[in-house]
């Protein structure tokens, strides 16, 4: 008789709580773009005059590692343990590490993107860093 794993059935509050704070932090951040020439600027400051160069693009990156990261929490939160597991890399990840490892691989794919590419069309690397993350969550 093996235990079965223990399952918490109120994970759609705080994942919905989770999404509803990432559209609004996002609709705040939107709304904080400066307009030049009739155009929202979106590499331009968020805060002009202010101790960092927050710029649209850069706020937009590191609210949504926050929100991965508050997602993670809620699945633990959902099904706790997740227990480790050992897959093609051949040593036992959970599903932190998986995530650290998609992270990690995602931003040598768009750096690598930038230096072969160039800046434009990045929405290929992007894509292409999500099928990476679907990859390392499915095998690793």
């Amino acid at each position: 008789m093996t235990a079965q794993p223990v399952r918490n059935a109120r994970w759609q509050l705080p994942f919905a709580a989770v999404l509803v704070v990432y559209a609004a932090v996002a609709g705040l951040l939107f709304s904080m773009l400066p307009i030049k020439d009739g155009a929202r600027d979106w590499f331009a400051p968020l805060i002009p005059g202010g101790w960092m160069a927050w710029s649209f693009p850069s706020a937009m990156f590191f609210l949504t590692i926050f929100a991965l990261l508050s997602m993670m929490a809620v699945w633990e939160y959902a099904s706790p343990g997740g227990n480790p597991r050992v897959g093609i890399l051949r040593f036992e990840t959970t599903r932190g590490d998986r995530l650290f490892v998609s992270l990690l691989g995602s931003a040598f794919i768009h750096l690598a993107w930038l230096g072969f590419v160039g800046g434009q069309n990045l929405w290929w690397a992007l894509a292409l860093s999500l099928v990476y993350a679907v990859g390392v969550f499915r095998y690793v």
